[in-house]
């Protein structure tokens, strides 16, 4: 089955190369040595970039079947992206910013802006309903936990492992199977 996304095989590339970007790039921020930190923070300043042209290109699919829904989605990928770039502000002299609550922010807004563009795939069968569904469920949980975090539970790395492993196969089925748009 070809799925109706365009782009299809850049998106999934961009999928995982934005774990692996934020993964690497906030390890190496926090590392003590300054060459490592400031690898890390171009690392993580890509990542942004990388989230938005996700949200950009993700867009063009959603707006073809709810526009509230592709706008809704790609202003919370800006928002995740500014969340994300937000740990940068420690490299700041004078700020003292939390190196978690960008990240939280950013989490909860990845997951509350990417429910209604499951619930758009399923309804409109862009991708398979389980591929859908299993979006949804994650992303609700994703969300769920992140609030969790923002008011002071720390369980979210309970919450995020079905919405991670989703990306990691929504990444992989639009690299391998590609689009009808393409």
């Amino acid at each position: 089955m070809q799925l109706q996304i365009k782009n299809a095989r850049w998106l999934g590339v961009l999928f995982l190369a934005a774990f692996l970007l934020y993964g690497i790039g906030r390890n190496l921020f926090e590392n003590d040595l300054a060459n490592k930190q400031y690898i890390g923070a171009t690392l993580i300043v890509i990542n942004s970039m990388v989230v938005i042209v996700i949200g950009l290109l993700l867009r063009k699919t959603i707006v073809q079947y709810s526009r509230r829904a592709g706008n809704f989605y790609l202003i919370s990928r800006a928002i995740e992206a500014i969340g994300l770039a937000s740990i940068l502000l420690s490299l700041v002299a004078g700020i003292n910013i939390s190196l978690d609550l960008g990240y939280f922010i950013a989490m909860l807004s990845l997951g509350l802006g990417s429910i209604p563009m499951c619930y758009v795939f399923f309804k409109h069968a862009v991708i398979p309903a389980w591929l859908s569904i299993w979006g949804l469920l994650g992303y609700i949980l994703l969300a769920f936990g992140f609030l969790l975090e923002l008011v002071g539970i720390e369980w979210s790395m309970y919450f995020l492992i079905l919405g991670g492993l989703w990306e990691i196969t929504f990444s992989v089925c639009l690299i391998i199977k590609g689009s009808s748009a393409e």
